[in-house]
């Protein structure tokens, strides 16, 4: 097979996996069989394309492809009717629904119903929905392969036993329902935003793919504020996406982009999204971190960032959401506020906190305030310490290139 043939089943398989697997769950009725008949379509692509016949709808080929497939299993197998209770598929009652008709969206609500367990619904996503491998789900939530392995095999067999409709819920449910479909997008979106692992800095089918969804999301309920919120939080935080990286490679920080490339199309949405979210109800989480990245947005350089503003934001979203994460991003934003040794005094109670114990920020935002403050020994330390626990290959140049300018 050509490099031009792989390539092009590997973008497919990045922009269409959850599409041609959600349309052909709609058809088997079971995720087990829906998965593998996908896996043999894209298998059956990367053998039958040729660099002169590589389809202009990729996706349709291979949903035609996995459904066809789908049909021999069951005709052959003889288990239609069996296999139909599985994942019963109603129609919904009309309403918001009408004329919405993506089975991407179906597969996310059935990935994150009430039944599962968050962490089930986390995971099942990304494996269904994002086309992730078990492994790289696994190492998303830092437990061995075999353990995700079992845990999605689980949570897929409580979705056929408990016969759990393959649909969008109907009017009088989305509301208690989508608050998990919420928080599944923005995890999937924060992981693309910056991969885990890798050579990449951004994982673009996550990001794209979060967004999608999201803007669906919104198309079936307008006027929920919550959707719109965190829509305009992820469009005002991709709006940058084009400039987190140098023409070398290099990661740059949000001191160091060209605003000038910035997406202002995609800005103005996001404000626009965020001004009707806040009109229809007082701020909630998605909310105050969308306001966090437009001061960040509508700030005309750096030097201009008004970071009292974005301190009392972070009070604001402590009070909605408490989180370690959350205080140290307050912390660093103290720091730009007050200066290095103020950011230093707020990091510091967060050595303590268990859940940061292995997250690389902490210790590359030490790292940068005791380089500003030229405490050059403990810098490098911390910088050692951030680069131990980051993956992520970009990443890890950047921390490299930071140490070198301390232990010189």
């Amino acid at each position: 097979m050509s490099a031009e043939v792989v390539a092009a089943v590997a973008q497919a398989h990045r922009r269409d996996w959850a599409r041609v697997l959600a349309a052909t769950a709609r058809l088997t009725r079971d995720l087990d069989l829906a998965q593998e008949c996908t896996q043999d379509a894209y298998a059956q692509a990367l053998h039958t394309w040729t660099p002169t016949s590589i389809p202009d709808r990729p996706a349709a080929w291979l949903t035609t492809t996995a459904r066809n497939r789908a049909l021999d299993v069951l005709r052959r197998e003889s288990v239609l009717r069996r296999a139909l209770p599985l994942l019963v598929s109603e129609q919904a009652v009309p309403g918001p629904e009408d004329g919405l008709d993506d089975d991407r969206l179906r597969l996310v609500f059935t990935c994150c119903h009430p039944a599962l367990s968050r962490e089930a619904q986390v995971a099942l996503t990304l494996r269904l929905v994002c086309g992730l491998s078990t492994a790289e789900v696994a190492r998303a939530f830092l437990v061995p392969e075999s353990t995700m392995a079992a845990r999605i095999t689980r949570a897929k067999k409580k979705i056929a036993t408990a016969r759990i409709p393959y649909r969008v819920p109907p009017p009088e449910h989305l509301a208690e329902r989508v608050s998990a479909v919420l928080e599944v997008l923005h995890l999937i979106f924060t992981t693309g935003h910056t991969a885990p692992t890798g050579a990449q800095l951004v994982r673009r089918d996550l990001v794209d793919s979060a967004i999608s969804l999201a803007r669906l999301l919104h198309l079936l309920m307008p006027n929920d504020a919550e959707i719109s919120a965190l829509l305009a939080l992820l469009l005002l935080i991709h709006a940058r996406a084009d400039t987190r990286r140098s023409a070398t490679g290099r990661l740059q920080l949000l001191s160091e982009q060209d605003r000038g490339r910035w997406d202002t199309r995609l800005i103005s949405e996001g404000v626009a999204l965020l001004t009707d979210a806040l009109r229809r109800q007082p701020p909630t989480r998605y909310a105050v971190e969308a306001a966090i990245a437009a001061v960040h947005a509508e700030a005309p350089t750096w030097q201009d960032t008004d970071w009292a503003e974005i301190v009392g934001l972070y009070d604001v979203l402590l009070r909605l959401w408490p989180s370690p994460v959350v205080e140290l991003n307050r912390a660093v934003a103290v720091g730009l506020r007050d200066g290095p040794q103020a950011g230093l005094d707020a990091l510091t109670p967060l050595l303590a906190e268990p859940v940061l114990a292995t997250y690389g920020y902490l210790s590359a935002a030490r790292g940068d305030f005791l380089r500003q403050l030229n405490q050059r020994a403990p810098a490098a330390d911390a910088y050692q310490e951030a680069l131990a626990l980051t993956e992520n290959e970009v990443e890890r140049a950047f921390l490299t290139e930071r140490l070198r300018s301390v232990s010189n």
